[in-house]
């Protein structure tokens, strides 16, 4: 949970849920420095305070007392004199001769000196979902650190910070149990947990931990379909039994669009007037909300899914444009037998990108269609909804075209392979599908 703050009484702390997972701090309005801990199980009173050593701000925290020994009135008093000895350049955890298992300060977890736990969950909340990144990126960022770094959720951020080798050691474990791919995930991850921790906790070495490691190569996978392999593949598409997955698959390699984006787009998203597709949480967040322009061939695209659709799925067609059986109501799973459709997801990506190139399309062009950054400084000062009426409608166009006329078998029989397949099946099919999963 993210950090409180609130005028600390009796009753204000009463009222303080648990925490959900891992700690939160409630820090007191009226003193600086007095604050309540939040646990799953109990509520602790703490104090921090700032002292000077050989010319340097060292940061003291220490608890107080557990909430129910002290009332709060009691402990602000007590809080109130142990940072006038912190101000005065006194530690008062010196003066104790003896700190219990329950009472030790390094038993608190500190904004000096967090926990992966509290820092990932600051970082989650402080930043991410505050940049507005998407569910699918923060929960990506949840599995490395919540189950490929689960063991060390409760360990001092300062641990990895003064011992390198522990990051570089997991690195080197996570490689070769889970893949030279998801190992650099995984620390890039922790990398950006730990950097974010270290704004506010100056205590943390200041060389993050993750430089020691060495990166697994990493190799841009080359998987794209050429002009001349579309032929083979809009027959294998052809065949698919299920005409909403069909659809699926012919929209994304005419959009090259991520799998994810597409899956979810909704009904209320396409503006046939205005024949765009808006896509109002794409990878990045709403703040890279934008629309992909239709071409002909993807209109009819979507017309076909719709009819289809409302056959199949009645209910979950009202809302989604790729319906399905599932809790979410839409398509869930793109993935597809390899010996059934060779191609499927980033390799349709891929392969837009590379057929935008044979067509003769721009490479700002494409850019702005796949909604890539762009590149270079000039390209700032361009507005992509200005061009999205004519022009990249135009290049969409163009590159639908090409894909299309490249999947035919006949010049005079244009669109054969996708306007002949059929709309919906029939007998026994219909009946598998219909008890088919997303």
């Amino acid at each position: 949970m993210t950090d409180l703050r609130l005028a600390l009484t009796d009753r204000a702390i009463a009222s303080l849920q648990p925490a959900s997972s891992g700690q939160y701090f409630v820090r007191d309005t009226d003193l600086p420095g007095f604050m309540v801990l939040v646990g799953k199980r109990r509520k602790t009173f703490v104090v921090q305070g700032e002292r000077k050593k050989a010319g340097q701000r060292l940061s003291v925290r220490m608890k107080v007392a557990e909430v129910g020994e002290l009332a709060t009135r009691a402990a602000r008093a007590k809080a109130k004199d142990i940072l006038g000895k912190i101000a005065s350049g006194v530690d008062p955890r010196a003066s104790r001769q003896k700190l219990d298992a329950d009472t030790a300060v390094d038993d608190l977890p500190s904004i000096g000196n967090p926990t992966l736990r509290i820092a990932w969950e600051r970082y989650r909340d402080g930043h991410m979902k505050k940049k507005g990144r998407s569910d699918g990126t923060i929960n990506n960022y949840r599995d490395h650190v919540e189950r490929l770094l689960a063991d060390w959720l409760d360990e001092p951020l300062s641990k990895f910070g003064d011992d390198p080798a522990l990051v570089t050691a997991r690195h080197e474990k996570l490689t070769e149990s889970n893949g030279a791919y998801i190992a650099n995930g995984c620390m890039r991850t922790l990398r950006a947990v730990y950097n974010h921790a270290r704004k506010a906790a100056r205590s943390l070495p200041a060389d993050n931990p993750v430089l020691a490691i060495d990166w697994n190569a990493e190799h841009r996978r080359n998987t794209a379909l050429g002009l001349s392999d579309l032929e083979g593949w809009f027959t294998q598409l052809k065949a698919l039994k299920n005409p909403v997955r069909r659809e699926f698959h012919l929209f994304m390699l005419l959009s090259g669009h991520r799998p994810e984006a597409i899956r979810k787009a909704r009904v209320e998203h396409v503006d046939f007037r205005a024949r765009v597709l808006h896509i109002p949480r794409p990878k990045g967040g709403e703040m890279k909300a934008f629309d992909i322009p239709l071409s002909h061939g993807m209109i009819r695209c979507l017309v076909r899914v719709m009819r289809i659709g409302r056959v199949l799925y009645e209910k979950q067609s009202r809302d989604w444009l790729f319906p399905a059986d599932s809790e979410s109501g839409h398509m869930v799973e793109h993935k597809e037998n390899r010996d059934v459709l060779s191609k499927w997801g980033n390799d349709l990506r891929q392969t837009f990108r590379t057929i935008a190139q044979a067509a003769g399309v721009a490479e700002l062009d494409v850019h702005l269609l796949m909604n890539h950054s762009i590149p270079g400084v000039n390209a700032g000062y361009i507005t992509r909804n200005k061009l999205l009426s004519d022009h990249l409608r135009q290049q969409q166009e163009a590159i639908s075209r090409r894909m299309l006329e490249a999947g035919r078998s006949c010049p005079s029989d244009f669109e054969r392979r996708i306007a002949g397949w059929p709309l919906l099946p029939s007998g026994r099919i219909l009946d598998e599908l219909m008890s088919d999963k997303a």
